[in-house]
């Protein structure tokens, strides 16, 4: 099983306004033919009206919604002075901070929508759009940081927090907020001087141009590469990837002979797991690796190396020696050395784990009589791998795709999200969303079938479409509403994305992608089942170390659907043959059980070389003109010992996390941090004999799925375990000890 790296927000920012604007979406629209600015009250749940958008509407609408912002915020900022002394700061809170919390209800309503249709329809109108309205955004970001009289509105109630919740005038959310709302702009440049605030926001603006460039690049080369073959060429690989390229050629209206394998990651890896074809898998991963770089119109590296740059700067004008320094500052490991601690220990059992494993599959060529030209290259591994599976283990993942198709795994997530947090799924074939492929669902919960979220899944793969998996929001939970706004818009919207390769017929997932729709189902909880006052504090707006704990603990309950002895019901429920309807054999399981942490040590180094040199690459002191990129990547692995045949998961050219946002740059450790959590707490369900005991399912939701940002993340993993981590529950799972 490799490690799902999915993001809770798309990778052009996780970016998607309600995580920048934080504005409640209430009563924010005027009389307009744009679709974008009308009241959406007429629409189901008040949906965005998704068949009226279209690309030109975002720029008129911005800058209505830019303009209404930032008189929300300057009615904040001349609102009377603060009275300290008086009970609640004067009724000073809502004045000041809840109004904060509310302001920008427009401009999030609008955004919300871009932020979702840059990653999931980015067709070349809205790239358009993007690339206008990247530097613009980033503007008006820094602009509203720096309203005159705001800020010191804003540090007057930081300031009186700890006095007031002491005496029980605040609550500890409204305290936590008065924190977070500070904290975020400190670190936005609120206490710079005047020359410091232009640099920063020239550096922001910057910034956005070049994350955005980056990322289309990357979307360009995904979109343009493909490799057209015949049924002949894919000897070896499994009837599920053949239709699906069948599917793609047919779609790009090829010949009547044709496949099409494109560089969608479902696509690519079981072509490398199964074609026989060395020159094309040779082919195929060469391209795969050099996304970002495969045109000389688009040069991702040099890009990177300009944001690099502007970091370091950024991180300068706050005091910081490198950009890594200053985003530990608000994480959980609160410096790089602790990061670079976890993943140093990983990375020495690791390698052992992956020279093990090279030497499994040198062994299997030399018994075959096999000789390949310069050993096992890194487009050798995972077809060797699965040669070895086979022969030792007896377990070919193909026999299990059968019973693990798109719509038995998804009725199988929705049966878990049911009995662990009592949460119904009532698919709407009657609304229209963004896309054909999208299904939209009410989610219900409790005998009177409350009405919790919606949740919109989106599934396929296609072009225009971001790579990799994320959640994302179209409204996110609060209870913060103004004064005779629909509760309707308190209720969250949910927005699953995934890449899986579309079949003619049926979608069939390996095991690998059912982890991955779990994984962003546990996003989709955090979003579904928070139960905060403020947006600000809600759903996935939590510490970047924290926020992949909900997604990956859930991945835990398919692992155990799979292998669990003690849960056999709810697997012979789901996992069902998609022709016949055959339930999958015991032996399947138990075989697929034996060969599950083999491979496990290149998964690890695949993904942990990408985090170490993320952490690395940005505690650089200098970037100068001779800085190479491409050198320091081969350098910095080399100097780690990284395993022969093994490359990085995610190559700086096409590192959409590092470089398409900088939400996750010096960031990219948490996946591995969050493991620990997760393990961890998944143990506590383990420990009671039922993985879904109802006591524990509902202190996890209470705990980690319902809380957002209002305690922290420390204090909300303690409240649930009773203690710190404990990293062994990762080594055991991970096959490390």
């Amino acid at each position: 099983m490799t490690l799902a790296t999915a993001t809770v927000a798309p990778p052009n920012d996780e970016v998607t306004p309600s995580s920048t604007t934080k504005g409640t979406i209430c009563n924010a629209a005027i009389e307009s033919d744009n679709p974008l600015l009308r009241s959406w009250s007429d629409q189901p749940f008040h949906l965005p009206p998704f068949k009226h958008i279209r690309a030109e509407h975002f720029v008129p609408a911005f800058d209505v919604a830019m303009a209404a912002h930032i008189a929300d915020l300057e009615a904040i900022a001349s609102a009377s002075p603060i009275d300290k002394s008086s009970p609640g700061g004067g009724d000073a809170f809502d004045s000041i901070l809840g109004a904060y919390d509310r302001a920008g209800g427009l401009l999030s309503k609008v955004g919300s929508v871009y932020g979702n249709y840059t990653s999931s329809l980015n067709t070349p109108d809205m790239q358009a759009v993007q690339t206008k309205m990247a530097p613009i955004l980033s503007r008006h970001r820094s602009k509203a940081y720096d309203i005159p009289g705001l800020f010191e509105k804003i540090e007057s109630m930081y300031e009186m927090r700890e006095e007031k919740l002491e005496s029980g005038e605040w609550n500890a959310e409204q305290a936590r907020l008065a924190e977070r709302v500070y904290i975020k702009f400190v670190r936005m440049g609120a206490k710079f001087d005047a020359a410091k605030k232009g640099d920063y926001a020239d550096i922001q603006a910057e910034l956005a141009s070049l994350q955005t460039k980056f990322m289309q690049n990357v979307l360009k080369d995904e979109e343009s590469w493909t490799m057209v073959i015949t049924s002949e060429d894919m000897e070896g690989c499994p009837n599920d990837l053949i239709s699906a390229a069948r599917q793609a050629a047919v779609e790009r209206k090829k010949g009547p002979c044709d496949h099409v394998i494109t560089l969608g990651r479902s696509m690519v890896e079981p072509f490398l797991s199964y074609s026989s074809r060395r020159d094309l898998r040779q082919t195929l991963f060469e391209a795969f690796s050099q996304r970002g770089e495969l045109s000389p119109e688009r040069r991702n590296l040099k890009i990177a190396v300009e944001m690099l740059r502007l970091r370091k700067r950024q991180a300068e004008l706050h005091g910081n020696k490198s950009f890594a320094e200053y985003q530990f500052e608000d994480t959980m490991a609160q410096s790089p050395d602790n990061g670079m601690k976890l993943l140093s220990d990983v990375w020495v059992k690791a390698k052992v784990a992956a020279d093990r494993e090279r030497e499994m599959l040198e062994a299997f060529l030399t018994e075959k009589g096999e000789t390949l030209e310069g050993g096992i290259q890194p487009w050798d591994w995972r077809y060797y791998a699965e040669q070895v599976r086979q022969a030792k283990f007896n377990f070919d993942e193909n026999e299990l795709k059968p019973y693990l198709s798109l719509d038995a795994v998804t009725n199988a997530v929705f049966d878990v999200s049911n009995k662990l947090y009592g949460l119904k799924y009532v698919k709407r074939d009657d609304i229209v969303a963004y896309h054909p492929d999208v299904n939209v669902y009410e989610v219900r919960k409790g005998e009177h079938d409350e009405l919790v979220a919606l949740f919109l899944h989106d599934n396929y793969a296609r072009p225009h479409k971001s790579s990799g998996a994320w959640m994302s929001e179209f409204r996110t939970q609060t209870k913060n509403l103004a004064e005779g706004t629909d509760p309707m818009e308190g209720i969250p919207i949910v927005c699953n994305n995934n890449n899986f390769s579309k079949g003619s017929v049926n979608t069939l997932l390996s095991f690998d992608d059912g982890v991955t729709l779990f994984h962003e189902m546990g996003h989709g909880h955090h979003g579904m089942l928070s139960d905060c006052y403020y947006e600000y504090l809600a759903s996935t707006n939590v510490l970047k170390d924290f926020v992949e704990l909900p997604s990956q603990l859930m991945e835990h309950w398919l692992s155990i659907l799979s292998i669990h002895e003690s849960e056999p019901d709810v697997l012979k429920k789901h996992a069902k043959h998609y022709q016949t309807g055959e339930v999958v054999p015991d032996d399947l399981i138990k075989r697929f059980k034996a060969a599950e942490l083999f491979n496990e040590g290149f998964a690890t180094i695949e993904y942990t070389a990408c985090a170490m040199l993320d952490i690395a690459l940005h505690t650089l002191s200098d970037y100068n003109d001779e800085f190479d990129l491409a050198k320091f990547e081969q350098d910095y692995l080399k100097e780690q010992g990284m395993p022969q045949g093994i490359i990085m998961r995610h190559r700086p050219a096409h590192f959409l996390h590092l470089f398409a946002s900088s939400s996750y740059a010096s960031g990219y450790y948490v996946y591995q941090w969050a493991q620990v959590l997760d393990c961890d707490a998944f143990a506590a369900f383990e420990e009671t004999g039922d993985v879904f005991d109802a006591a524990t399912a509902e202190r996890c939701r209470a705990c980690i799925y319902s809380k957002g940002n209002t305690v922290a993340p420390q204090e909300l993993f303690k409240s649930f375990r009773g203690r710190d981590p404990d990293i062994s529950f990762f080594l055991k799972n991970r096959g490390l000890v």
